[in-house]
């Protein structure tokens, strides 16, 4: 029986390399972050060199948090860039893959199922990977790593783990080696999809690695953790029953649209209020181009150097709408109820949940189906404007006051600089 090989490849340092990429630099030699100066010390780089990193600075940390005796290239976010690139990249794999064979788990890292390629190329799996990854280097100067094993968990905790430990940067995985390697790894959290949360609560039973999850009472781990005990218990044991296949065909069961940014600055409740609004705004056409009704609305606020924690909430609606006024009103009273208006303020995140087909939305006795209908009809004409003219073409008047953020946001791609 042929056995299953999966493949995870990751990008090295993606953003900072492509940015190296460009100015014909090594970013195993040259110190640069990727990070938007103009949001102060306290800006959080996307990205490191690699050389950056073997300084000893850790990935995702704040400018202020980079020695001072450290020299370093500043590169602004150009996200429509690292995009353009991710989309090279994968062209470079259906050279070799078919589509159904490859998941895009994210702008830099994707899942392969090598198993029909292997006896195709006449190769092993570890000399696939490297033909993968020397063809990426070649059409962009981009390093890559790469996970190879019996599941698709092994493939990722191999990228993960392993292959930072071996020379040619390719782990390898199988039930047995995970087993004999892995189950005493700490910390825990570095095996996916295993948080802090969920690394807190194994600790309350003195379970601290995999090989703990493996031997605990699985009773014990259902009453803690619910449907989600399987999940672990699977791969505690190096175990994934699913498939490519299933998750090219999988279609998430809740729905739901969101919005969120770090502030530039610390604002004050009412100049957050601001933001707010526009995010709504914004959010609310999302959901009308999308012929959408939601049923419930969320958001979340969060403290500069949390001085406070965050404060939000979900709100159930009463039906499903798509009406702008109905839904702004509830963010404004969610807005109002629970944040502290004392406190500077440095982040924003909305959402719209429990989504429907708009053919759903809910009439009640107090609605007027003219005015609702009107409203429908302008929410669909900005739409068409900003389609055809770009998303600056038509803007509120709230947009323009000082502390407003949407004109800016409206040229980043991801909450970041597009380039």
């Amino acid at each position: 029986m042929e056995q299953n090989i999966f493949m995870c490849i990751d990008l090295k340092s993606f953003f900072a390399s492509v940015e190296c990429a460009d100015r014909g630099i090594d970013p195993f030699t040259t110190n640069l972050v990727v990070s938007d100066p103009s949001r102060g010390n306290g800006a959080i780089c996307l990205a490191i060199t690699p050389a950056m990193k073997a300084l000893g600075i850790r990935n995702r940390c704040r400018i202020f948090e980079i020695p001072p005796g450290v020299q370093y290239i500043t590169a602004m976010p150009r996200m429509k860039r690292y995009m353009e690139v991710s989309a090279q990249v994968y062209g470079v794999y259906l050279r070799y893959i078919s589509p159904e064979d490859i998941h895009v788990y994210s702008i830099d890292e994707c899942f392969i199922d090598a198993t029909p390629y292997l006896a195709m190329y006449n190769t092993t799996p570890k000399q696939l990977a490297q033909t993968l990854m020397n063809a990426v280097f070649e059409e962009t100067h981009i390093c890559a790593t790469a996970g190879v094993g019996t599941n698709l968990f092994l493939a990722k905790v191999a990228l993960d783990i392993t292959a930072k430990h071996v020379p040619d940067h390719i782990g390898w995985l199988d039930e047995k080696e995970f087993r004999e390697k892995l189950w005493s790894h700490r910390p825990i959290t570095d095996f996916w999809n295993v948080g802090s949360g969920v690394a807190r609560r194994l600790a309350k039973y003195g379970v601290y690695d995999m090989g703990g999850v493996a031997k605990m009472n699985e009773d014990i781990l259902y009453k803690e953790f619910g449907v989600n005990a399987e999940f672990l218990i699977d791969h505690a044991h190096g175990r994934e029953p699913c498939t490519m296949a299933e998750i090219h065909a999988y279609e998430s069961k809740t729905k739901s649209l969101s919005n969120g940014q770090i502030l530039f600055e610390d604002y004050s409740a009412d100049n957050a209020f601001i933001v707010m609004k526009e995010m709504v705004d914004t959010l609310i056409l999302e959901l009308v181009e999308k012929k959408l009704a939601a049923g419930s609305v969320s958001l979340t606020v969060g403290y500069s150097k949390d001085v406070f924690p965050p404060t939000g909430g979900t709100r159930k609606l009463s039906g499903f709408t798509g009406s702008r006024r109905k839904l702004t009103e509830e963010f404004v009273r969610l807005y109002n109820e629970t944040t502290r208006r004392k406190y500077p303020i440095r982040s924003i995140n909305i959402g719209l949940g429990g989504l429907v087909e708009d053919v759903y939305s809910t009439f009640d006795l107090f609605m007027d189906p003219a005015a609702e209908e009107k409203e429908k009809n302008m929410q669909n004409a900005i739409i068409d404007i900003k389609r055809r003219f770009g998303k600056n073409s038509l803007i509120k008047a709230m947009s323009l006051q000082e502390k407003a953020t949407g004109i800016r946001r409206n040229n980043m791609v991801g909450g970041h600089n597009g380039g």
